[in-house]
């Protein structure tokens, strides 16, 4: 299929650089300006820093599963053949439902930024998130070529963007561009640098972990390419270190120059209101400059939003291949594209786009709902490492000659991811556990509570049992 030669080309030509963009997007341009309004700015940096350390380890974690087992479809296949095939079954579909809500936050966001055009105000929100979806879904509709060499080059934009970004700020933090020097005063204001305390940082944890949402897709692509024992450590060292200097060094920035007062971080309804990269360039005066970032940003997203819609959509035509979605999801047109589980995509995309609409902050329920999501099959993943790990010691296996790449410091990696994970799920509703608000509590774990009747429905139908690690399988570890 030419879908499958494409996918190949772009593991083995830019698996780094697409890796680097897929994770920048909505969560830097504009989720960074909710964090630090919420958290102030020591509070955003800690977040994100705390979230940082955890992705190295998960992403090395990835890396020893991806090269052992280097599959299509990665998380279900590890949680299918590592814990259980209900396991897998629930990972899969959540990993779809993830991916379908990010597509949906880039088309809500893709509406925010055009509303910085007052000449497009006119028109209702929902009314462009329609037109955005229809135009990915159009592009997504027939077999896009390019689409590899597309996204590398918009990743390139995203990264120059950055760049540039990260050298005017400095510029205007110490005066040599805008007039008078800023300095770190933003820092002192108010209850800064830490609004609201350790409540405004739980608060804010797991919007950070949804900015950082995507970077686990660099272990399994590169587990894929043709040579993972030489791709997995180069791969693994340059995004984590690209992605942290490019989040911590732009979080940095944003707190210096705009203080968490600034009311066009959040509007009324505690949503992103204007992506903090624009109101800097608006700061310096630069209002051309200001369109143009917007503009970018703009594609940022849309690129996202229509990388998100190609990913969902094959991965639930995998599911429907593994046996795991109904048979029709699983069937090609004619020009080899899986239409039907583009359209069932597209249709929850739609869904979930009313939602946010008629619902005050449910942007920002959605980003909290994704980043729940994202903590679950993070989790499911670092058991599945940790029990490849325990069957190799069970079985007596010699580790040096299973796995090609190791992860360092095992096993306190998984351990701080574990750890960091279930701080995360306890810490994002702590403030509302303090006050009695059950009803929002409950609200926090729904995603939680609907996994796990998930795991037991499937596995009672199914009659699927957990794995042993005398009995699991270690003989071919490569496809």
């Amino acid at each position: 299929m030419e879908t499958k030669q494409m996918d190949r080309d772009l593991k083995t030509r830019h698996i780094s650089m697409i890796a680097i963009g897929g994770s920048i997007g909505t969560g830097l341009f504009m989720a960074s300006g909710a964090v630090i309004s919420q958290a102030g700015p020591g509070g955003a940096l800690i977040a994100y820093a705390i979230i940082g350390v955890m992705i190295y380890f998960l992403m090395t974690a990835l890396g020893e599963l991806a090269t052992f087992y280097p599959v299509s479809g990665a998380f279900n296949a590890y949680a299918s053949r590592f814990i259980d095939p209900a396991a897998g079954f629930t990972v899969g579909w959540l990993y779809w439902i993830i991916w379908s809500l990010v597509t949906s936050v880039d088309i809500l966001t893709a509406a925010q930024v055009l509303s910085y055009w007052h000449i497009f105000s006119n028109i209702h929100p929902f009314i462009w998130c329609l037109i955005f979806l229809g135009l990915l879904f159009a592009l997504n509709a027939f077999s896009v070529k390019l689409f590899g060499e597309a996204e590398f080059w918009f990743s390139i934009i995203k990264v120059i963007t950055i760049i540039i970004f990260l050298i005017m700020g400095l510029l205007l933090i110490f005066g040599i561009i805008g007039g008078e020097p800023i300095g770190f005063k933003n820092f002192t204001i108010g209850d800064a640098p830490f609004h609201n305390g350790l409540l405004g940082l739980l608060g804010v944890l797991v919007v950070a972990g949804f900015s950082f949402g995507g970077t686990e897709v660099v272990a399994v692509t590169a587990g894929e390419s043709e040579n993972p024992e030489e791709s997995m450590p180069k791969a693994i060292k340059q995004v984590f270190w690209r992605i942290l200097l490019f989040y911590i060094g732009s979080i940095f920035i944003i707190a210096c120059i705009i203080p968490y007062t600034d009311p066009r971080l959040l509007n009324q309804h505690s949503d992103i209101a204007m992506s903090p990269f624009t109101i800097i360039f608006e700061k310096v005066g630069i209002l051309f400059a200001a369109s143009v970032m917007n503009a970018i940003i703009l594609t940022a997203v849309l690129s996202a939003g229509n990388s998100g819609l190609y990913a969902t959509s094959r991965l639930l035509f995998s599911l429907s291949q593994d046996g795991k979605a109904p048979r029709f999801l699983g069937k090609l047109s004619k020009k080899n594209m899986p239409f039907n589980a583009l359209v069932v995509t597209t249709v929850f995309i739609i869904m979930t786009l009313i939602y946010a609409n008629i619902n005050i902050g449910g942007y920002g329920k959605l980003l909290n709902m994704i980043g729940t999501l994202v903590l679950l099959v993070w989790s499911i993943s670092i058991i599945s490492h940790m029990r490849l790990r325990k069957a190799i010691k069970v079985q007596n296996k010699d580790i040096n000659a299973l796995l090609p790449f190791k992860a360092p410091l095992y096993p306190v990696g998984p351990i701080i991811v574990l750890c960091t994970i279930a701080f995360l799920m306890v810490g994002q509703c702590f403030s509302d556990i303090q006050v009695g608000n059950w009803p929002k509590v409950i609200e926090t774990f729904i995603p939680l509570f609907v996994a796990m009747i998930v795991y037991i429905a499937y596995k009672f139908i199914k009659q699927t049992k957990f794995i042993a690690s005398d009995e699991m399988d270690l003989s071919e570890h490569r496809l």
